[in-house]
């Protein structure tokens, strides 16, 4: 399919349908199940370690879950760093205590903006993960509310579940054996919000996105920041599968997401229609192959076979389709290689890209010919640790056998291009029990009705423009930046004040802040206390807001500093009228002839001399109204 694929498709003809998942950290004091405080920590202040192998288990139907168990294949070491703020809880050394209330406060604020209704009692569950995210082996949440909406541009969005659940340990490196996770992710509260198939395009996709984003915001009760909210994405077509996309960090490639998984399913139900109609079928036996590549000059094949074996699986039919692209760059070679990944090895070999990679054209033919193969046959193979090359065959075969019914269900993992990898199964509910450990929390209608509902963003962005004269512009980014409560707090402290605007101050910190970033200044150190010290001095008239920029940078340079002494590191002292008037008076005498001759157009002109005398030290208002005054009163002689 070609690159404007998204130009081209009638996603209502195709079936799309579409829903999101939505993961949103809370913004509470402590962690979910324990009182540990919910603060991201260096990995550098780590203060001791443990580790941990984990393995699925059944649920009370006796059933394991088919993603737990695939995972379980690769039979890692998790290693986790722990923390002093870590305690026995996150250790799973110690049982959970009960929900915390201001959590499940959040939550419940975030299910009347959402038109939701809570159940009246909530229980805690147990969900099996088993790719060491978490010490326990499975993470706790608990279903909240239910049957919801948004009202987007194309109509209503039902949201069909809210969860409150616990996050997740934060990854920091895969060995591949080994895998080491920070426990100072784990446990803070996140709220997970599920919308209904009701999506019908990439572009209502993000609007939905953006608009549950706005709703969670305008709580000013969630956390902000990389990593703090994530969307999955649930996707399918017609006659195609349910997939599930993890990890969609930024909106910015949602649409594409959507787009390229639906050129994906189109694809794959192409080829497979293609493939049946030339009565491919697939072969359950590996062979092995190792003897064809004895003297080989393969240096991928030579360290391979210093350990391990060379296997190959024959596919009648396939050939010129394992090379055939189902997104960009992507092939279904790719899909099969994802799937070999899952034991462990680097990836395949397959006939529709031989030779190459060191294998010649002989190795090629001799491969062929001891699999049996014939003219439009396709051959895979891989080397590796015996072990590990036969689970990688045995999940090839499987997933070539998918090929010819067409889109398999599964998870796979967002990339940032927009394609997207294979991740495990589809999990079934045989990943849920009850947890036992937890009580269970009353929700009274009471209860809920004293929950407060918030100002929305885009209201209160309204209001800036109708009440504190922004432009819709600033006030749209003023609102939606991490900003915003120090913004309002600044608002009122200095309202009535003759130099300090909410004009100023929300160009201060959604214009200025990003371009001192940018010029390489850490703003992370600027502290609201430096915000407030700032704008008192600039209103006192101790310096010009001119000076706020070169103030700032010293600032973040030295926390620890006032601002009355960055004020006078940057040379920024407030001069005295006395000083101001000389000067003005003195530069009238010298330019007489020329404001004789120009009149009161002169002010412009000799402003710029003035503000090159006393910018950053005096605010230009000031210097402005005196030397108008001081020309008016020269012309008037």
């Amino acid at each position: 399919m070609a690159d404007n694929i998204a130009e081209k498709l009638d996603y209502r003809a195709l079936g799309l349908k579409c829903g999101l998942e939505i993961h949103q950290q809370l913004d509470s004091k402590q962690k979910l199940f324990c009182r540990c405080p919910t603060i991201i920590r260096d990995i550098k202040e780590s203060t001791s370690e443990f580790f941990r192998f984990l393995r699925p288990t059944a649920s009370e139907m006796g059933e394991t879950d088919r993603a737990a168990l695939e995972q379980s294949k690769l039979n890692r070491k998790y290693c986790y760093k722990a923390y002093d703020s870590t305690c026995l809880v996150e250790n799973d050394d110690e049982p959970p205590t009960e929900v915390n209330q201001e959590a499940l406060d959040i939550a419940l604020m975030i299910t009347k903006l959402l038109h939701m209704r809570p159940v009246d009692q909530m229980h805690v569950m147990r969900k099996i993960v088993v790719d060491g995210s978490n010490t326990t082996g499975f993470q706790r949440t608990a279903f909240l509310a239910k049957g919801g909406y948004l009202e987007t541009s194309q109509g209503h969005v039902g949201v069909d579940v809210l969860c409150l659940e616990e996050e997740a340990c934060q990854k920091i490196e895969d060995k591949g054996d080994v895998v080491i996770y920070s426990l100072d992710r784990l446990g803070i509260p996140l709220v997970e919000i599920g919308t209904a198939p009701d999506i019908i395009s990439p572009a209502h996709a993000k609007e939905t996105a953006q608009l549950i984003g706005m709703l969670l915001r305008s709580t000013g009760k969630v956390k902000r920041g990389l990593g703090t909210i994530r969307q999955d994405v649930n996707i399918s077509i017609a006659k195609g599968a349910r997939v599930e996309l993890k990890g969609v960090q930024a909106l910015d490639i949602l649409e594409m997401l959507v787009e390229r998984e639906v050129e994906r399913q189109a694809n794959l139900l192409d080829i497979r229609d293609e493939l049946l109609a030339k009565g491919a079928s697939v072969y359950d036996e590996i062979f092995d192959v190792t003897g064809v590549f004895e003297k080989t000059t393969s240096k991928v094949i030579q360290k391979s076979l210093k350990k391990g074996k060379v296997l190959a699986v024959l596919f009648s039919g396939f050939a010129g389709f394992v090379g055939r692209e189902v997104q960009p760059g992507r092939r279904l070679g790719t899909e099969f290689s994802d799937r070999a990944k899952t034991s462990g090895v680097g990836g395949i070999f397959h006939t529709d890209e031989l030779p190459n990679y060191g294998i010649t054209q002989e190795e090629v033919l001799a491969l062929r010919q001891a699999v049996g193969a014939k003219e439009g046959d396709a051959v895979i193979m891989v080397a590796d640790i015996e072990k590990r090359a036969r689970g990688a065959m045995e999940s090839v075969i499987k997933r070539a056998k998918e090929a010819l019914t067409g889109v398999p269900e599964e998870t796979r993992k967002a990339l940032p291009d927009g394609n997207s990898s294979y991740l495990r199964p589809l999990p079934g509910a045989a990943r849920m029990y009850p947890e036992t450990d937890v009580p269970q929390a009353n929700i009274s209608k009471e209860y809920f009705e004293s929950i407060q509902v918030p100002e929305l963003l885009t209201e209160k962005s309204k209001r800036f423009t109708a009440e504190l004269g922004l432009s819709s512009e600033l006030a749209d980014m003023i609102v939606y930046s991490q900003y915003l409560p120090l913004f309002e707090e600044l608002v009122v402290c200095f309202q009535g004040g003759k130099l300090i605007t909410p004009t100023l101050v929300s160009r201060t910190l959604t214009g200025m802040l990003p371009e001192l970033k940018r010029d390489g200044v850490d703003i992370d150190k600027l502290c609201d206390e430096h915000f407030r010290q700032v704008f008192s001095l600039v209103e006192q008239g101790a310096f010009s807001r001119e000076g706020i920029d070169p103030v700032l940078r010293i600032l973040a340079q030295k926390p620890q500093t006032s601002a009355e002494d960055a004020v006078v590191e940057a040379g920024l002292c407030s001069s005295d009228n006395a000083e101001i008037e000389k000067f003005i008076d003195d530069m009238i005498h010298e330019r007489q002839e020329y404001i004789k001759e120009k009149g009161p157009a002169a002010v412009g002109p000799l402003m710029g001399v003035v503000m090159v005398e006393f910018r950053g030290k005096v605010d230009g208002k000031i210097l402005s109204e005196l030397l108008k005054q001081k020309i008016n009163q020269f012309l008037s002689i």
